[in-house]
């Protein structure tokens, strides 16, 4: 018996098998999934946790275990392309900073489901922690040498776990599991979100994966190529630099601190010499010697946000008298949250693989002041280190098939402007870049962007994705220096 099909049969047929095509992939997502929760979250959420080789070449070799969160869409009628958050470091945990950014992304979330993957050698996956030496005395602390030491001790170690082959946590490697985890949640495209190492892992997946991507922000670009332990010098030095020139054209803190930059200098000059500071964990007073280099290291962490950066003048003129306790505490506060805590080994297997090999090759000019800190440091490290492949395609940016939204800090130690600039090129006519003056590390946080970040993402169409209106945050002033208050005695 012939069969004779109808057009509005073929036609019923297709709709049947898109509806069970999506209700499997709705089936697959769940079953992948299990209801969790997190602190910080309130609301249930959806864990999950896929394995994959070790080496990509061996299947049937050593397995990581990849863990996810997937915050749902509180809306029923939701988007099929959730927001994927890459974090930082490299060596920050995407869950461990899930609720420190969700307030960013809570407009997002209504009609997407939001995704944080620990990328290997992060969080809970294949976790590559070396010990937290934030409770040691000050003294050994300080002591570069005993801080070599405890990463050699540390790189033994994690040699010794069942997943502790070091070269195996390359960038590629770990944006290959990460679509792995997309394709086990049903997804067929999904919005990228990058912030400062997030945006090379948002760039190299977009490279291998581009028929995945929807829409991509990168915020404090750092570029595949971008030798990250030579850059720093530079991009550290002119954001130190920018803060004496601010400080000169600021009238109240010109009068205030009139001889900053000479205290500065004078200051490493001073250097090296016995100080005595309190412990901020013991009250305890202790005595350690302050290097140059640990000085320069210190200086670094206030200049990722304008409003730590406000205390930098009076923390140098007060420790020109020798008073130490403000650059300490400054110094500190960008270590003291354990959500943003590095897994240094994944750190460590990332910039030696990528960056380290580049060291020196380059003709950029060092920063007056920071010199090769930062650089011998790497050196000393990544020399006993073991170094994974990296493809030479790694290094190269191309056109973008996409919308992509570019984000820069005018005074950003670490990411600036010019990354993204010249990356923004190669990304060609579907890219704007956004800078924000008076930004530091991290343009995203600012109150009004995430509304900039919605728009971008939630446009129906590529044509009305770009360009985006960031007025909101261009505006927003460099905040004034710090002014300390002057104690004076009330006569009786």
């Amino acid at each position: 018996m012939k069969i004779c099909r109808t057009r509005h049969g073929g036609r019923l047929a297709v709709l049947v098998g898109v509806l069970v095509a999506l209700m499997s992939a709705q089936h697959k997502a769940q079953a992948a999934t299990r209801a969790c929760r997190i602190e910080g979250i309130p609301n249930e959420l959806q864990c999950g946790m896929l394995k994959r080789p070790l080496d990509p070449a061996r299947a049937d070799g050593p397995q990581v275990e990849v863990h996810y969160l997937v915050v749902p869409a509180m809306a029923r009628n939701k988007q099929p392309d959730p927001v994927l958050m890459l974090a930082g470091g490299p060596g920050q945990s995407a869950i461990g900073v899930a609720p420190l950014v969700m307030s960013r992304l809570a407009r997002l979330n209504n009609r997407r489901d939001l995704v944080f993957i620990d990328q290997r050698g992060t969080g809970k996956s294949a976790p590559l922690q070396c010990a937290d030496d934030s409770r040691l005395p000050m003294a050994e602390s300080a002591d570069e040498a005993a801080s070599l030491r405890r990463v050699e001790q540390c790189r033994e170690q994690l040699q010794k776990l069942p997943y502790g082959d070091l070269r195996f946590y390359t960038t590629t490697i770990a944006m290959q599991d990460f679509d792995a985890v997309r394709a086990e949640l049903g997804a067929e495209r999904w919005n990228l979100i990058g912030g400062s190492y997030g945006t090379r892992a948002a760039l190299e997946y977009q490279r291998q994966f581009p028929q995945h991507v929807r829409r991509t922000v990168i915020d404090g670009v750092a570029p595949p190529d971008l030798v990250l332990p030579e850059s720093l010098s530079v991009d550290v030095q002119a954001a130190l630099d920018a803060e004496f020139k601010a400080c000169e054209g600021e009238p109240a803190c010109a009068k205030r601190f009139p001889q900053l930059r000479q205290q500065w200098t004078q200051l490493l000059a001073s250097l090296p010499r016995t100080v005595t500071l309190r412990n901020p964990l013991t009250n305890e007073p202790e005595s350690f010697t302050l290097t140059r280099n640990q000085l320069l290291r210190t200086i670094r962490g206030p200049l990722y946000v304008p409003s730590m950066t406000s205390l930098v003048p009076a923390a140098i003129q007060a420790a020109s008298k020798g008073q130490f306790e403000a650059l300490a505490g400054l110094g500190g506060m960008m270590s003291s949250n354990k959500a943003t805590r590095l897994a240094l080994g994944m750190h460590f297997s990332v910039i030696c693989a990528e960056d380290f090999p580049r060291m020196g090759k380059g003709a950029e000019a060092l920063g007056s002041d920071m010199g090769r800190v930062e650089a011998e440091s790497y050196d000393r490290i990544c020399r006993n280190w073991p170094r994974g492949e990296v493809p030479a395609a790694f290094y190269q940016v191309p056109p973008a098939q996409t919308p992509v939204l570019l984000l820069s800090g005018g005074a950003d130690p670490v990411t600036p402007p010019r990354h993204a600039e010249r990356i923004a090129k190669l990304l060609g006519a579907k890219t704007q870049h956004i800078v924000v003056p008076q930004a530091g590390h991290g343009v995203m946080s600012l109150g009004c962007m995430g509304e900039v970040l919605y728009r971008f993402i939630d446009a129906k169409t590529d044509a009305t994705a770009l360009p985006q209106d960031a007025a909101c945050a261009i505006k927003i002033p460099r905040p004034p220096a710090f002014q300390p208050i002057i104690r004076t005695e009330v006569q009786p």
